[in-house]
């Protein structure tokens, strides 16, 4: 077990007494079974991660050439839906060509390659070859509408775009029509290559041609990069907000992205032997980070079963290819369990990663008694913390794993603070803040809000605030008991209200709008809309107001359910002594008055 800390926590509420070395020692005997190093104080809620194994210091382009040389001629990564088998050294060559092709359009070291695709091999490949030349590959949410992302594309000054025509069920073609207009191509003035991954739009490259283009650029051009790139750069940008309003992009780094990923599959005791498979999209961290890279940096296989989430394909792939691990949110796992087994299925799928949102012991059940994964775990993460912080053992107990989100990782610490920023008791609710390294480098040209949840204390230590309420229990395991934000998590995908709000005051009959998050039996939480309405106007009805919303914002972010102040309810809007909404109290009104 490694060396506990001697260090005394420099939080006003610390005690000043020494602490019992004695009490300490037995506390940490007692808790070898769980390999994370005890607060210098036991009493506060202040926890490090163990020292072991040491963090990795590497680029994401120097993992794939160790592991192509480890693991040559096995499979990295299978798509069912394009036929894709691509073995670790397929992947190594391919994102290799693709960086000649970048290199071949312009692209240099830290310049924004933009994606918005469904989950692919290529997609894997264009992240791989961003990391390659330095790059920045900013990952696109696939439910962002072509306002979205011209506003993210903007933002971020992208150099280039790779998408597709379609992605799975949903039409890309507004995109693909808006990024052709003049007054488009005006505002994106970096953006100077628009590459389809699939099919062919005049105006635009393809994937293929790009490869080709790559064969003009020498190989050997690649070799000056491994001097160039350090693995506390900035590799990948992932969006934690809608763009309409003041977007917030992640930055983060090679070292945040390997050791989390790492450290994750330590977790669930991936292996070389272990193939996961995985139907979170690869532009959300679940995906990428706990999917891909998490697979990978274990030597082992991950399979993507289609584009965007079918159930019916994830059924089927944890049978074809003879899945150990499945990922999903709560929602996702409802929806493959409720699937019809094909003729002849059989699982192997012992472990896997349920995170999102708080997981029903009756789904768990279900799982294990239907799927067979006995060893599961649940984890909470965030995308400025790379994302994973906490993390359940396989070997925890099931009692563990159905009400926490298990220890912290190595190398982290989480410390539990009141509204004066002091450490507050064991088992005392406070706002969760992680330190250590895999804290993002803040946010993309947002230095104000950067500010606001990285907060150095009185020692210089890096602190992330989470906004997340929390506590920790005598053993480290820590629960979620809610949040300080007002963030709406629909099917394990963040909603900010302030931007629906933002879009349904604009209708011309609504004066003011307050979203809250009403509980929903599949997706946990979805959002539902307090409106005034302007007197005088043609009232607009629910699905009205939807498609007000969807033709700015993802669908998935439309109210689900209206309700009229003054009508529907009270016209009195609940407020705290300082004039913010009480939206907890809004809330349960949107909750009693559902299905009226």
């Amino acid at each position: 077990m490694a060396t506990l800390p001697t260090t005394k926590s420099t939080s006003a509420s610390t005690p000043t007494s020494t602490h019992n070395p004695t009490l300490q020692r037995l506390n940490q005997t007692i808790l070898q079974i769980d390999p994370y190093i005890l607060p210098p104080y036991p009493n506060l809620s202040l926890v490090s991660g163990a020292l072991d194994p040491p963090l990795l210091t590497l680029t994401l382009s120097k993992l794939l050439a160790q592991q192509a040389t480890l693991y040559s001629s096995s499979e990295c990564l299978v798509i069912p839906w394009t036929g894709a088998r691509w073995t670790y050294q397929h992947l190594w060559e391919a994102s290799n060509l693709l960086a000649r092709g970048l290199l071949k359009y312009g692209v240099r070291p830290r310049d924004r390659v933009g994606i918005m695709a469904g989950n692919c091999e290529k997609y894997v490949a264009v992240f791989f070859a961003c990391a390659r030349v330095g790059a920045i590959c900013v990952t696109l949410n696939n439910t962002y509408t072509d306002v979205e992302v011209e506003n993210a594309l903007k933002y971020t000054k992208c150099r280039i775009l790779f998408t597709t025509p379609t992605i799975g069920s949903y039409n890309n073609a507004p995109l693909i029509a808006r990024l052709q207009t003049p007054s488009t191509k005006a505002s994106l003035p970096d953006l100077q290559t628009v590459c389809l991954i699939r099919g062919d739009v005049p105006g635009f490259v393809t994937y293929d041609h790009v490869m080709d283009e790559a064969q003009t650029i020498p190989e050997q051009i690649l070799d000056i990069f491994d001097g160039i790139i350090s693995p506390y750069d900035v590799v990948n940008l992932q969006f934690t907000s809608g763009s309409t309003g003041n977007p917030k992009a992640a930055m983060l780094t090679h070292h945040n992205l390997i050791n989390n990923s790492s450290f994750i599959g330590d977790r669930m005791l991936l292996t070389p032997e272990d193939t996961l498979c995985c139907p979170p999209p690869l532009f959300h961290c679940f995906g990428l980070t706990l999917g891909l890279l998490a697979s990978l940096t274990h030597g082992g296989k991950v399979v993507y079963p289609a584009e965007s989430f079918d159930p019916a394909a994830c059924m089927r792939a944890i049978s074809d290819e003879g899945c150990t691990a499945l990922h999903g949110v709560p929602a996702m796992m409802e929806s493959i369990l409720d699937v019809p087994r094909p003729t002849g299925w059989t699982s192997d799928l012992r472990t896997g990663i349920v995170a999102g949102s708080p997981v029903p012991r009756w789904l768990m059940e279900r799982m294990v008694n239907e799927l067979g994964i006995t060893d599961f775990t649940s984890s909470y993460g965030l995308t400025e913390a790379s994302p994973t912080v906490f993390n359940a053992h396989t070997t925890d107990s099931l009692h563990a794993r159905l009400t926490t989100v298990g220890t912290v990782l190595p190398h982290a610490r989480v410390k539990i603070v009141d509204d004066q920023d002091r450490v507050v008791p064991i088992g005392v609710r406070g706002e969760l803040c992680v330190s250590g390294y895999q804290v993002c480098r803040g946010y993309w040209e947002n230095s104000a809000k950067t500010a606001e949840v990285l907060v150095r204390d009185e020692s210089g230590e890096l602190w992330l605030h989470t906004g997340d309420e929390a506590v920790l229990d005598v053993d480290g395991y820590c629960t979620i008991t809610g949040r300080f934000k007002d963030i709406i998590i629909r099917g394990g995908e963040n909603i900010y209200p302030l931007e629906i709000e933002e879009r349904l005051v604009q209708h011309p009959s609504i004066t003011r709008a307050i979203v809250v998050g009403v509980s929903h039996p599949r997706y946990v939480e979805v959002p539902a809309a307090f409106l005034l309405h302007d007197p005088g106007t043609p009232k607009p009805d629910l699905e009205e107001v939807k498609s007000w919303v969807r033709k700015v914002l993802g669908r998935h972010k439309a109210p689900v359910q209206i309700l009229w102040l003054g009508e529907d309810c009270s016209d009195h809007v609940p407020l705290t002594g300082s004039g913010k909404i009480k939206k907890f109290v809004l809330k349960e009104v949107a909750e009693g008055l559902k299905g009226r």
